[in-house]
């Protein structure tokens, strides 16, 4: 079975993340320059099958844009001609950051480890595609 990708865009950083093959549980891949993101995705879906992308969608909670919303926008464009065959779904990733911050936390990571920017890209994905998994069920 394909696997479901989720991204979690940023302007400097991206975090991936995505399922096992059967779609059970949800896997941060890491979190990546965006510069280089089109590499990376290239790289990981010539490696696995993968039948949707899930891009985390910002929004206020009045669900008015943010200043990142443009740019997710421009992102999906570019995913939907990188990878034409592989439909791209937007997913409320209001709170996902927080939501991350808060895992941490709780999981005993030391203020150091919780200040990696990188790591909260990558975890912010994993529970982007975890609430998308959920939704489904």
């Amino acid at each position: 079975m394909p696997r479901i990708l989720a991204i979690d865009y940023g302007a400097k950083r991206t975090g991936l993340a995505w399922t096992d093959p059967l779609q059970i549980i949800a896997t941060g891949i890491g979190s990546f320059a965006t510069s280089d993101i089109e590499a990376k995705l290239r790289e990981l879906i010539a490696a696995e099958a993968v039948e949707l992308i899930v891009l985390g969608y910002p929004s206020r909670a009045d669900g008015s844009d943010t200043h990142a919303t443009p740019l997710v926008r421009t992102f999906k464009q570019s995913l939907e001609k990188w990878f034409s065959a592989i439909p791209v779904e937007y997913w409320d990733e209001r709170g996902s950051s927080r939501d991350a911050m808060q895992g941490m936390i709780h999981a005993g990571l030391p203020r150091k480890k919780r200040a990696d920017k990188h790591l909260i890209n990558q975890v912010a994905a994993t529970i982007i595609l975890q609430d998308y998994m959920e939704s489904r069920e």
